[in-house]
């Protein structure tokens, strides 16, 4: 139940720091004590869960109590739920704007079910039938009043008829039927007395706009589209302006965001070769994540993609098809970089006197320099401030971070903060492939997005276990974002070549994150390795121009304007919070649904792109949310519909390896 809060507690009880007159604990969802705010977008909705519980055998009730950024309070009143001897209490709450929020859970005592309780052990055995009686009209009588002074008359002469049918020479049967009715518990509910209210801390919520959670990116680089060789092999760069034509296909396919790797000067010193080689040649464009050159550093384009007119443009081009334009923000340097002159203390250097460049042992990146941000903290800080607003004046309203683990995360706490603070709108998404605790506490001081081991996780138990841990006890700071390939990142999975692969990896990407990405080539079954056990790509677009015909059969660019435009039409697709495994015993199929009020969708897929897989499926109709014991599916990708029980059979094969199906009443 939701209601405006009413000035109708009759006591509120609470003993500082410790649990107050009706114990409270364990409330949840709670980020680092209440420290940083739970993640939520607008109208996503959100779990909150207490263990409630009082002295002897006296009925308790909980509520959680909303508070807007306006101030507005909205109760919610929770369920306890089975077990009941572990005294859980939960409820569901949506908020409907962006904002700073907050909420407490309120334990109270609840006269009305401790009087429910007694009235229906005793009235069948003629036991203190006046005083139970006497006692069950004071509190409806008192209810009647509360929902005269809310004015609710409705409810309030509901209440009051029910108080002078409450009559010791009544008839039993008829009592207890009526105190049980759905009437009289709904009314009760709402302007029934609340005791001994002990609230606990308020705990912080952050609503954004639901791009944070919902979202499908497309990465593609702007000097290979659009690329060209001259008579004497001579590559000349694509630019912003030849790149209007991959924001039209993006589109095309339903993506809304495109990302584009770093856009800057890129240095000469160090410059790396085709495949990452140490040997360039003047026709080498180099890595762009090896920023800055004479020609300006993390505030200047790339002269060869155009100018700040031209990029302007590119950023109008794309929001009049529907995309934001996402802008890499790698914090490093080459060493042709403005800063190493200007600010060498931003920088380690070494005790041979030389700044140290960036490793990854045994990948050497001599054309990187990292920051250090422990010698001038302040300085460095504000200028990467300043160097994010730039680009928000530029109309840029994501960032993906490159490597944001190599970064202070304290550094990330201010910087988000006081990005918020001015552009609440923005959006940063963490590229942080590493340990666990980094990556999870990336997300608890903001980052928005992250990226995951989505890419890794290729087992059906493997993707079990990471989805239940991502959909629950995680989803209040981490929102995924399942990328299926990156320029760094050529799976194993995708290796063969085989687009069954291809297709498979895309499904689950789509179906499985309410955020998902494909970096261009992907379509087109790009899949050689720079060498056998290498999850690296040969002739890697990071170090060479890769202009390529999207157009080319075969091509996936049908099956991922499908995925999309089904996501579109699915708000269950558009959560991350509710997603159920059902049982197939085949090791190569997993079948899960997803959830969102009315709509559910259930995705039944094959993980064996090589060989036809068929398998028995038993559903858990109860989890689809539909009741009976059948339900009608609808493949989104074929239109083919079953109407199915609680036990189902499939066959899936590499030209058609999954169903998405829309579940509906048979």
């Amino acid at each position: 139940m939701s209601a405006e809060i009413p000035a109708m507690s009759k006591r509120i009880v609470r003993t500082e720091g410790g649990l107050g007159r009706i114990p409270v604990t364990g409330v949840s969802p709670v980020i680092e004590c209440g420290v940083y705010p739970v993640k939520a977008v607008v109208h996503e909705r959100i779990l909150i869960q207490a263990n409630v519980f009082r002295e002897g055998h006296d009925s308790v009730n909980a509520s959680v109590i909303l508070t807007s950024p306006g101030g507005t309070q909205r109760r919610i009143d929770m369920k306890q739920v089975e077990p009941h001897g572990l005294d859980i209490w939960q409820a569901h709450v949506r908020m409907a704007a962006e904002g700073d929020w907050t909420y407490r859970v309120e334990g109270w005592s609840d006269p009305w079910g401790t009087w429910r309780h007694h009235a229906e052990a005793k009235l069948p055995i003629g036991h203190d039938v006046d005083l139970v009686c006497m006692e069950g009209r004071d509190l409806l009588t008192r209810s009647a009043q509360q929902a005269e002074l809310m004015r609710v008359p409705g409810a309030a002469s509901l209440l009051h008829g029910a108080a002078e049918t409450l009559r010791a020479d009544g008839d039993v049967d008829e009592i207890l039927e009526l105190i049980t009715s759905a009437p009289i518990t709904r009314a009760m509910a709402r302007f029934g007395p609340r005791e001994l209210v002990s609230p606990t801390q308020e705990y912080p919520i952050r609503v954004e706009r639901r791009r944070a959670l919902y979202s499908s990116w497309y990465e593609f680089f702007p000097r290979s589209q659009g690329a060209w060789q001259d008579e004497h092999g001579q590559w000349h760069s694509g630019t912003f302006r030849t790149s209007f034509e991959r924001l039209e296909a993006a589109a095309a396919m339903g993506f809304d965001v495109a990302y584009l790797p770093p856009i800057h000067p890129i240095g000469r010193a160090y410059r790396k070769g085709k495949n990452n080689s140490l040997d360039a040649s003047d026709a080498d464009p180099g890595s762009p994540w090896a920023i800055g050159s004479p020609d300006g550093g993390h505030d200047a384009i790339h002269p060869d993609l155009g100018d700040f007119d031209d990029f302007d443009a590119f950023v109008a081009k794309a929001r009049s098809l529907g995309l934001e334009v996402a802008l890499d923000l790698a914090l490093q340097a080459s060493p042709d970089h403005p800063w190493v002159t200007e600010h060498p203390e931003w920088f380690t250097t070494r005790m041979d006197g030389s700044i140290a460049y960036a490793e990854n042992p045994p990948k050497k990146y001599q054309d990187i320099y990292p920051l250090n941000f422990d010698n001038d903290p302040a300085g460095l800080y504000h200028e990467v401030l300043r160097i994010v607003r730039f680009w928000i004046d530029h109309g840029v309203t994501i960032f993906r971070v490159d490597n944001p683990h190599t970064k202070p995360v304290e550094f990330w706490d201010w910087l988000l903060e006081r990005v918020h603070e001015t552009n609440p709108e923005v959006i940063f998404l963490a590229e942080a492939f590493t340990k666990p605790q980094m990556m999870a506490a990336l997300g608890k001081v903001g980052f928005q997005q992250s990226y995951t081991y989505f890419t890794w996780r290729n087992l059906k138990w493997e993707l079990t276990e990471y989805l239940t841990e991502l959909s629950q006890e995680m989803a209040s700071y981490y929102r995924p974002n399942f990328f299926v390939n990156t320029p760094d990142i050529n799976p194993f999975f995708l290796q063969s070549g085989n687009p069954a692969a291809f297709s498979i990896r895309a499904i689950l990407a789509a179906t499985m994150s309410p955020t998902w990405g494909v970096y261009s080539g992907f379509e087109l079954f790009e899949h050689l390795p720079v060498a056998a056990g290498k999850e690296e790509y040969l002739d890697s677009e990071k170090y060479e121009f890769r202009p390529r015909d999207y157009n080319a059969e075969p091509n996936l660019n049908l099956l991922l304007g499908k995925l999309n435009e089904i996501r579109e039409a699915h708000p269950a697709l558009q959560q991350l919070r509710d997603i159920h495994f059902h049982h197939a015993p085949h090791d190569s199929v997993i079948v899960f649904s997803k959830n969102d009020g009315a709509d559910t969708v259930l995705v039944v897929c094959s993980l064996d792109p090589d060989h036809t897989v068929e398998s028995d499926i038993m559903l858990d109709l109860a989890a689809l949310g539909l009741g009976g014991d059948s339900v009608r599916v609808t493949d989104e990708l074929t239109g083919e519909s079953y109407v199915w029980g609680q036990r189902a059979w499939v066959r899936l094969w590499p030209s058609k390896p999954a169903h998405v199906f829309h579940v509906t009443a048979p």
